[in-house]
């Protein structure tokens, strides 16, 4: 399982409101979504009216569909009317074959009960389903 990020700073030197922002912001991600299988959400200061910082995020099986994606995804920003793509960086990270690098799932809960198996079988999803959660301490204080 590979995930891609990328983020994304654009310009938008017209904007003389923070609605004048919000226009070319929304078009894009609008834009972008319905196009590319990714998620994108606006991750910089939104107070900014003639900068907009965008985070965007796709998954998939293989690191080269990650890239191809972002790629697509940079030329669209690069291409936006209204706006210019100032800066923009990309990673693609690796978790393992089936997402197997991704702890803190069923992957914690097994390791607990005496370790993984390479192939769950029913009987153990079965088991796990039917533990009794994690209870805290009476003797734990809330410290917030």
């Amino acid at each position: 399982m590979f995930v891609g990020i990328a983020r994304f700073v654009l310009q938008i030197p017209g904007a003389r409101s923070l609605k004048d922002r919000r226009k070319v912001v929304k078009g894009f991600k609008d834009r972008v979504r319905a196009r590319l299988p990714v998620s994108v959400a606006e991750v910089g200061d939104v107070e900014r009216h003639r900068v907009a910082t965008l985070g965007l995020a796709v998954v998939s099986g293989q690191s080269a569909r990650c890239r191809m994606v972002l790629s697509e995804a940079k030329k669209m920003a690069a291409s936006l009317r209204g706006a210019l793509l100032a800066d923009s960086a990309t990673e693609v990270v690796s978790f393992g074959g089936g997402g197997r690098g991704v702890r803190g799932g069923i992957e914690s809960a097994l390791d607990v009960r005496g370790g993984l198996d390479d192939e769950l079988d029913d009987e153990t999803y079965d088991d796990l389903a039917e533990a009794p959660a994690d209870e805290p301490d009476d003797d734990d204080e809330d410290t917030r």
